[in-house]
């Protein structure tokens, strides 16, 4: 397994395991804690872990955690998501750029997402499954939504939103949420 930094968003990794693979099918790791250290994280943070099961079209996000934030390992363990990263920690160096990648069972690569980032993802597959390391115990008094369809963001969603929740349906815009988080928008 190597990780490598995502220049586009400070703090994000991407890592990408070695799937062994033959006429049974395949195996590979996709957590390994030392892997996990040589970048500076500490791979006992997670202290939950969640998966989604969406079909193709479902859009969810973009979510994030008021706060201390919440920091995330997400891998696509089965079909395909087009995934998004947005970096809104205003000190970071990165502050505001969007990063996107493709999620696969295939590939079976995780995204490492630094707290203080929204994200989102749509499936591009009949079936997906999506999992998350997650670094604090969920509290839904500190969830945070950003439009989807938000013009500044200007996210490239491959297919037509055939399903959203009514929170993402809801969802006030990236101005919206930074003034009342008391951030410049």
């Amino acid at each position: 397994m190597k990780a490598t930094e995502v220049p586009a968003i400070n703090g994000a990794y991407l890592f990408e395991p070695t799937p062994y693979a033959d006429e049974r099918g395949f195996f590979c790791r996709t957590f390994d804690a030392e892997v996990v250290r040589s970048v500076g994280l500490d791979p006992n943070a997670f202290v939950q872990h969640s998966v989604s099961r969406s079909v193709r079209g479902v859009l969810r996000g973009l979510h994030l955690r008021s706060g201390a934030g919440e920091a995330k390992l997400v891998r696509c363990s089965y079909g395909r998501v087009f995934d998004v990263v947005v970096d809104l920690r205003p000190g970071s160096p990165t502050y505001r750029s969007r990063a996107f990648f493709e999620l696969s069972g295939e590939t079976q690569l995780s995204v490492y997402i630094p707290a203080g980032c929204a994200h989102g993802f749509q499936a591009l597959t009949d079936t997906a499954d999506v999992s998350y390391r997650i670094d604090r115990p969920h509290d839904p008094a500190e969830d945070v939504t950003i439009a989807f369809d938000d013009p500044e963001l200007a996210i490239p969603w491959p297919l037509p939103a055939v399903s959203v929740s009514e929170r993402d349906r809801k969802a006030p815009s990236l101005a919206e949420v930074l003034r009342h988080e008391g951030q410049p928008a």
